[in-house]
C-alpha cells in the first residue's frame, strides 16, 4: 500500500479512525453507508526558493511593512504544488491521483455544484486512496516566485460557454447540469486565478515530485492538465496510467509525425514533438480519454463548442499514434454508450455516478484495482 511521507503520518495511534461525515444534506449524498477514512492530511511538493542579494538583517527588517521592507538577504519558497489526500479503510493498492484543469483547484473533483458527492468521495467508497492536488500558481498552492496580477474581468458567461453547459446563458436541452440558481452560483465561485505567469515546466514537476513522494499511482486529470499530464508521464514511471477528461491541449507526437494545426473559432491547436526514444513512454501505460456531449463534428460558429471539436480530432490522431506505435489508448464519446447531455467536467455532472462506474470499470479491466 502506497503510503504518504512519514512526516505526515500520526505518531499517537497504529491506525487512527476518523469518520467522515458529508457536509450535504443527506438527500444529496450518493450513498446512505458511513465513509470511514484511515488516514489523511496534506502536503506541500515541489517548489523552488528565489533569493534576493543581499545581507539580511533582522533588526531593520524586523518591522512588518510590505511597502517599505527590504528584500535584501531574504529567499521566497514557492512554485510547488499543495495536495489533499485521504486514505479509506482497506484501500486499493494504486491511489488516485486527481489534477484539475485551467481555472479551476481540487474543488472540481469535491462536492458538485448542486451538492452531491464529487468523485473524492465517490472513488474513496470505492476504497481508492485518494490525493487532490493545486497545481502551482492555484488555489492553495498560491506562493510564486514570479508576480503575476488579476485582471478580475467580468467573464462568467464565458465559462458557461467553454464548460458547454449552454450558449449565451441558455442552458443546452437535456443538459446534465443543475439548472437551479444555486447550482450555477456555485459553479461561477468555484473559479480560481492563477497568482502568477502560468508555466507548465514548474507544473509538471511539481506533479512529479507528488509521484516522486507516494510512489506508484493513477494520474486523473482535466481540460488543460490533460496535455500537462502526457508530459508528466514522460518525466516519471511512477505514473501507472492516466484517465484524461476532456483534455484540450499539449498532444505529444513523435517528433516527424506531428500532424497539422487544427483552427477553431477564436484559436488554433497545435500539437508538440518530442523524439521517439522519449515518446514511447506513453506507449508503455494503458490510457483513456473522455469527451462528453455538444461537441460538433464539423465546424461551427459557437467557440464554446468549436474548440472542444478541434480537440476531439487532435486526440483522436493522438491516440491513434500511440496505438501504432504499440500503446493502448481508448478514446470515449459518452453519448456514444447512451450517456448524454455531459458537460466540459462529467465528474461534477448529475449523472456523475455512472461517469465514475465507466472509469472504475476501466480501472478493474486494466489490473489497476
Amino acid at each position: 500500500m502506497v503510503t504518504p511521507p512519514s512526516l505526515f503520518r500520526t505518531s499517537l495511534f497504529a491506525v487512527l479512525m476518523i469518520v467522515v461525515s458529508s457536509c450535504v444534506p443527506s438527500r444529496n449524498t450518493e450513498s446512505a453507508d458511513i465513509l470511514t477514512i484511515q488516514r489523511q492530511g496534506s502536503m506541500l511538493v515541489g517548489g523552488t526558493v528565489k533569493t534576493s542579494p543581499g545581507r539580511f538583517d533582522p533588526i531593520a527588517h524586523g518591522a512588518f511593512d510590505p511597502a517599505n521592507a527590504s528584500t535584501a538577504g531574504q529567499t521566497l519558497h514557492g512554485d510547488h504544488a499543495f495536495v489533499f489526500y485521504q486514505v479509506p479503510v482497506n484501500p486499493r493498492p494504486l491511489p488516485l491521483v486527481f489534477w484539475h484543469g485551467y481555472g479551476q483547484s481540487m474543488k472540481t473533483w469535491q462536492t458538485t455544484p448542486d451538492g452531491r458527492e464529487g468523485f473524492q468521495t465517490l472513488f474513496l467508497r470505492r476504497r481508492y486512496p485518494v490525493y487532490l492536488l493545486d497545481q502551482p500558481g492555484r488555489g492553495l498552492a498560491g506562493r510564486t516566485t514570479r508576480p503575476g496580477s488579476y485582471a478580475a474581468a467580468t467573464d462568467d458567461q464565458r465559462w458557461f460557454g467553454i464548460f458547454r453547459l449552454g450558449e449565451g446563458t441558455t442552458f443546452y436541452p437535456g443538459v446534465q447540469f443543475s439548472q437551479a440558481p444555486v447550482a450555477l452560483d456555485q459553479f461561477y465561485r468555484q473559479m480560481t486565478p492563477d497568482t502568477g505567469p502560468l508555466d507548465i515546466d514548474v507544473n509538471v514537476a511539481a506533479v512529479s515530485a507528488l509521484f516522486d513522494t507516494i510512489g506508484p499511482a493513477v494520474l486523473v486529470t482535466h481540460s488543460h492538465s490533460g496535455g500537462q499530464g502526457w508530459l508528466a508521464v514522460l518525466r516519471n514511471d511512477n505514473i501507472r496510467a492516466i484517465a484524461s477528461f476532456e483534455p484540450g491541449s499539449n498532444f505529444v507526437f513523435p517528433e516527424g509525425e506531428v500532424p497539422e494545426s487544427i483552427d477553431y473559432v477564436g484559436g488554433r491547436l497545435n500539437a508538440r514533438g518530442v523524439p521517439m526514444d522519449t515518446f514511447r513512454r506513453l506507449t508503455e501505460i494503458p490510457i483513456v480519454i473522455y469527451y462528453g456531449d455538444y461537441i460538433p463534428d464539423e465546424p461551427v460558429e459557437n467557440p464554446g463548442q468549436d474548440q472542444w471539436r478541434a480537440a476531439v480530432i487532435m486526440a483522436r490522431r493522438w491516440a491513434e499514434t500511440v496505438n501504432r506505435h504499440g500503446g493502448d489508448v481508448t478514446l470515449i464519446r459518452l453519448p456514444e454508450l447512451g450517456l448524454h447531455g455531459n458537460t466540459h467536467f462529467p465528474m461534477s455532472d448529475l449523472n456523475n455516478t455512472a461517469v465514475a462506474r465507466l472509469l472504475a470499470d476501466w480501472l478493474a479491466e486494466k489490473n489497476l484495482d
